[in-house]
């Protein structure tokens, strides 16, 4: 007669284990029993070692979880693609399972258009279902290839900080995973996945990071390049964070409204390290003017402050900026500037 133990389920795969405790971890701190998420589920190795997670996890914290698959018809049978990843999302247990065909336009290149378009569809995904929560799949590899790419554009410190783990509505528990630990979950649990021929095409820039940057830089540098990356993300996040919540109080001190936007104190500005200067004048763009402004324009304001001639407005996208007395006056422009 067979033992107990010739009836033991086989140990759980380590790569699986570790996906569901992302997700355990991530679902327990920002999702409330009985509250809906959905996972964006592109049938691709991260996104459906996320969802098959997620199913598993959601139960278990008495949470709803349901899948987006969003078609954005940019490829011969994409249709057929969100089909099977549809399928997929009903066999792992998930409901509600939304199918999405959106319009990609051609705004700010490719990728953008893409990312765009996705997002307006998962907003819409989350208004329909009432879910307070969209998991996505990225995981600790496209943390580092957001990082590199962000210091390749010399775009500051905003870029360096990588994707947030928590954003809004939008959660990334994979944030500490590796891409290949998701390839081996849906080995272990059964799960075929799709392979987008996007992810090998060269004229991509996150494709060459991924497939030629990276490995030179962990062959000739040694392995835990893309760890040294999330880290240095993690940090900068938190730094730029509680910076950010300290600006946002000193910014109610300096400045006041002006007859056509708003004033800052030129004192206060010069009294101030150029880092947070220029940190105070990109604030007041975005916060009031909606504008991200470049470095190069960032200079030419903070100019009006510590090298002032008598020189007149500086025009930026969207915005005029004029030293007036002691006041730094921002103001909206009717038209944008390069």
């Amino acid at each position: 007669m067979p033992s107990h133990s010739d009836f033991r389920r086989p140990p759980l795969h380590r790569a699986v284990a570790d996906v569901r405790s992302a997700v355990r971890s991530a679902l327990a701190a920002h999702v409330r029993e009985g509250e809906t998420v959905l996972v964006a589920l592109s049938g691709g190795p991260d996104s459906l070692a996320l969802a098959a997670a997620t199913a598993f996890e959601a139960g278990k914290q008495a949470i709803r979880a349901g899948a987006v698959i969003v078609d954005h018809g940019l490829q011969e049978g994409s249709a057929d693609v969100a089909a099977r990843a549809a399928q997929q999302a009903r066999a792992l247990g998930l409901d509600p399972v939304v199918i999405t065909r959106v319009s990609v336009g051609d705004a700010g290149g490719p990728e953008a258009a893409a990312r765009t378009a996705r997002y307006e569809a998962f907003e819409s995904a989350l208004s329909d279902t009432g879910a307070s929560a969209l998991l996505l799949g990225h995981t600790l590899d496209d943390q580092a290839e957001t990082v590199l790419l962000g210091l390749a554009r010399g775009s500051g410190s905003g870029s360096l900080m990588g994707m947030a783990a928590v954003a809004g509505r939008y959660l990334r528990p994979l944030l500490g995973v590796r891409r290949d630990d998701t390839h081996a979950a849906c080995a272990a649990e059964g799960l075929e996945p799709w392979t987008d021929p996007h992810n090998a095409d060269p004229s991509y820039a996150r494709v060459r990071v991924r497939h030629n940057v990276l490995p030179v830089l962990e062959a000739e540098l040694g392995p835990g390049i893309a760890d040294a990356l999330a880290r240095t993300a993690e940090q900068l996040r938190e730094d730029t964070e509680a910076f950010d919540v300290m600006i946002d109080e000193f910014i109610e001190e300096i400045c006041e409204p002006a007859e056509a936007g708003i004033a800052v104190s030129v004192s206060a500005l010069a009294a101030n390290p150029a880092a947070l200067r220029h940190r105070i004048i990109r604030m007041v763009a975005l916060s009031e003017f909606g504008q991200s402004l470049s470095r190069s324009h960032t200079l030419a304001i903070a100019a009006l402050v510590t090298d002032w001639r008598g020189q007149g407005p500086i025009d930026v996208p969207g915005i005029s900026v004029a030293r007036n007395g002691g006041l730094l006056e921002f103001s909206a422009r009717s038209s944008t500037v390069g």
